[in-house]
């Protein structure tokens, strides 16, 4: 294609983008929805015929865009809200996730009767929720929510998706590598979790002396340094063996709650450019898929979510909030809010890198259950806030 062209149509796409997000705001639909949407749209399905196949380049679209979004939330999550939720919200964000994938593969594959392979992987990818989506939901209300429902979803979303990210690739390498076993996979997830977290605290600190100590000549080099800060903790945990994510989203905690010139002004821009990588991320994984395909799997991705909203998600959550300070109403909540987003469809790419069998049957497959998620508890957690009496006076 000629880049003239190409030009043209990505500026239109995203300009399109940044008016859809007023309709999202006006009407509580995820922006999300409606970046997936326009993709499809401009897919080989829809009006733009464009012909876009490449599910590598997908995914190091996919894994760029949330090294930037994974570091954005970090930046702007305050400490002091995170820490009277901190330990339910990591029980949440790693047994929690590990209780959604078992109870949803038990039910995919001896109720829906899936196979083996494509309920293990199943379960494993759509097991983590989308803060994104929740929260364009939740910034367009005039109300905030009681106690500590938004710092405890906010941690959780944002801190889970290196568990799905380890459960799938996991799953996956189990099915591929016959070597492997379940323990050298468990000794894998401690190591990765474990460098993920002490390299995002070391590197994190070691930036927050920098910004401190050395005063950058141009105030235009701040959010330039945090591209870099980003880049280079993900790049170094992931080659150290360690989970990237995690770390980069912990680096940007600790970078966020620090004290240094022109701070605000990082965060903004990450915030901006943040958006700009959803939108990319979103455009990319529309153009991946082909709407007709998705009707062939429509009544297997309605029972996968059914199984997954009503049953998997709410144990996990009743189990990991036993004995906590959160009333019935907020349980349910919290388990309501579980969307999910872009992580899963970006995980289901692995398995279509590698012509997996029934990869795009899977695929397919989740990304439907996205859109019912979106469509279905997006359009409703209004709704349930209200109903269960959860917003402020």
């Amino acid at each position: 294609m000629n880049l003239n062209i190409l030009l043209l149509i990505c500026g239109v796409l995203l300009l399109f983008c940044v008016f859809a997000n007023r309709i999202s705001d006006r009407f509580g639909i995820p922006a999300l929805l409606l970046f997936l949407g326009l993709g499809m749209l401009a897919g080989n399905d829809g009006v733009g015929q464009i012909q876009f196949y490449d599910a590598k380049l997908s995914n190091h679209i996919g894994t760029t865009a949330l090294i930037f979004i994974l570091f954005s939330g970090g930046l702007e999550t305050r400490w002091p809200d995170i820490k009277p939720v901190l330990v339910r919200g990591t029980l949440l964000s790693s047994l929690g996730v590990i209780i959604t994938a078992v109870v949803l593969f038990l039910c995919s594959h001896h109720l829906l009767q899936l196979s083996f392979e494509v309920s293990i992987l199943l379960s494993a990818i759509v097991s983590s929720t989308d803060a994104p989506a929740v929260f364009s939901i939740m910034r367009s209300q005039k109300y905030d929510l009681k106690s500590d429902l938004k710092p405890i979803l906010e941690f959780e979303s944002g801190s889970n998706d290196p568990m799905a990210v380890l459960l799938s690739t996991g799953a996956l390498t189990l099915l591929t590598s016959p070597e492997f076993t379940t323990y050298k996979v468990i000794l894998d997830f401690i190591l990765q979790m474990s460098l993920g977290i002490a390299l995002g605290i070391l590197i994190g600190r070691v930036a927050v002396y920098a910004l401190v100590h050395i005063k950058l000549s141009y105030i235009g080099l701040y959010p330039v340094f945090g591209i870099g800060l980003a880049l280079l903790t993900f790049g170094l945990t992931q080659a150290l063996h360690g989970n990237g994510y995690l770390a980069v989203y912990i680096c940007g905690i600790i970078t966020g709650n620090a004290v240094f010139l022109y701070r605000r002004h990082l965060i903004r821009f990450h915030d901006s450019l943040a958006w700009i990588m959803q939108i990319g991320m979103f455009l990319i994984l529309g153009l991946l898929v082909n709407p007709s395909e998705l009707w062939d799997v429509f009544f297997i991705s309605l029972g996968c979510s059914i199984c997954l909203i009503f049953i998997a998600r709410p144990c996990a959550v009743f189990l990991c909030l036993y004995g906590s300070k959160y009333s019935l109403h907020e349980k349910i909540f919290i388990s309501w809010a579980g969307l999910k987003g872009a992580v899963p469809i970006i995980l289901a790419t692995y398995p279509l890198i590698i012509n997996f069998p029934n990869s795009q049957f899977l695929f397919n497959t989740i990304f439907f259950l996205v859109i019912i998620s979106v469509l279905f508890q997006g359009q409703s957690l209004n709704f349930m806030a209200k109903h269960l009496r959860l917003y402020k006076r």
